[in-house]
């Protein structure tokens, strides 16, 4: 039966110095950063999804220690691990696994956490099933419970429904952090992929209104004329 303590010193067998000081600094882990004072061993996410997939046994109980920790690596292993266990499991466990992710969103505290796991858990969950908790966490002044909100209906997206992230897109315009506002374009441009008519119907709405951000990444893969449409407009 695999045990926290196995997890724990196989990652640090995997630990790379070199490469923990790249992502401290690409994850912004500085004073006044958004990932201020998070801890790297320095593991590329291959090999933490292998990790993931050797200790998918692990019990939820430490599965909630892990999720806790400081370091960046237990805490996506721990993601990671949630998900393949949310893959396999019942509607029952399926309900325990999206409750256990949404008490401990203070320890989803990183864009790459929130990205790997919103659309898989979140969303997937969420498919059939009302929707308010989104809207809530959208509302929240944890930006990373906005961002999970934001990723989360990626899942919708994937299956025409565009409902969620055209109402949360509108509610976050105004949003503080750049992070949101990559988010929600990143989310808009899945939607122009799958029906550029929904997507270019809020822009002739609300281009005027989004941050800038936002604006490019929603219209990157709309033609160049278009493009150069909203971003001239917009000055």
């Amino acid at each position: 039966m695999p045990t926290l303590n196995n997890i724990k010193k196989e990652l640090k067998s995997l630990a790379n110095p070199k490469q923990a000081v790249i992502l401290e600094r690409f994850f912004k882990t500085g004073s006044g950063e958004y990932g201020e004072g998070d801890v790297f061993l320095g593991i590329k996410v291959p090999r933490q999804r292998q990790v993931a997939k050797k200790y998918v046994d692990l019990s939820l109980a430490d599965l909630g220690k892990l999720i806790k920790s400081k370091i960046h690596e237990q805490r996506l292993v721990a993601l990671l691990i949630l998900i393949e266990k949310y893959k396999k499991g019942s509607d029952i466990e399926r309900q325990k696994y999206y409750n256990f992710y949404l008490k401990n969103t203070l320890y989803i505290n990183n864009w790459d956490l929130v990205d790997l796991s919103a659309p898989n858990i979140v969303g997937n969950y969420l498919l059939d099933k009302p929707r308010a908790v989104l809207h809530k966490l959208a509302r929240s002044g944890n930006l990373w419970e906005r961002r999970i909100a934001v990723i989360a209906v990626f899942s919708f997206i994937r299956e025409n429904d565009f409902k969620d992230i055209l109402k949360l897109a509108k509610l976050l315009l105004n949003d503080e952090h750049d992070l949101i506002h990559k988010a929600v374009g990143w989310m808009l441009r899945e939607t122009g992929k799958r029906d550029q008519t929904v997507l270019e119907k809020f822009l002739l709405k609300y281009y005027q209104k989004m941050p800038r951000p936002m604006l490019r990444y929603a219209i990157e893969r709309l033609g160049e004329s278009k493009r150069k449409y909203y971003l001239v407009k917009k000055k």
